[in-house]
């Protein structure tokens, strides 16, 4: 049995290609947003802000992002489950940087999770395209 757990992770050169695409996405859309992105562990590797974005949009991004890379699914996944099961909704509300709705999206590379982004700044469907934006000037698999 082998004593060693192998991760891929998302590199800080392809974290700030998608934070880039991100941001080129939202000037399109005509919007200003927030964008984070993080490793396979929630941990923060590139971060940008457009000027005259919302500032609470700078946190929510971050947790979006977080959420996904926690959980390795979309941030609004959430909203479907807690329409499913209402009585997880009152624990799992109140989590610290759980964000349930869209814009945070997991950065995946032969189904594995190895990184997540977090969009915030615009509507809940702006926000998850500028994420799928920069997701997919990655070329990942």
């Amino acid at each position: 049995m082998s004593m060693i757990i192998n991760n891929t992770n998302i590199s800080l050169k392809a974290a700030l290609i998608a934070c880039k695409e991100a941001i080129k996405k939202a000037d399109e859309l005509n919007i200003r947003i927030a964008v984070s992105v993080c490793d396979n562990a929630g941990l923060e590797l590139a971060f940008l802000r457009m000027n005259n974005s919302y500032i609470h949009s700078i946190n929510i991004a971050k947790d979006k992002a977080y959420t996904s890379a926690s959980f390795k699914f979309s941030s609004n996944t959430w909203t479907n489950v807690f329409k499913e099961k209402k009585h997880l909704e009152q624990g799992f509300s109140n989590r610290h940087r759980l964000i349930p709705f869209g814009g945070g999206l997991p950065i995946l590379i032969n189904k594995e999770t190895i990184g997540a982004i977090g969009v915030s700044g615009g509507s809940e469907e702006e926000d998850i395209l500028c994420a799928q934006t920069g997701i997919n000037k990655l070329n990942l698999k």
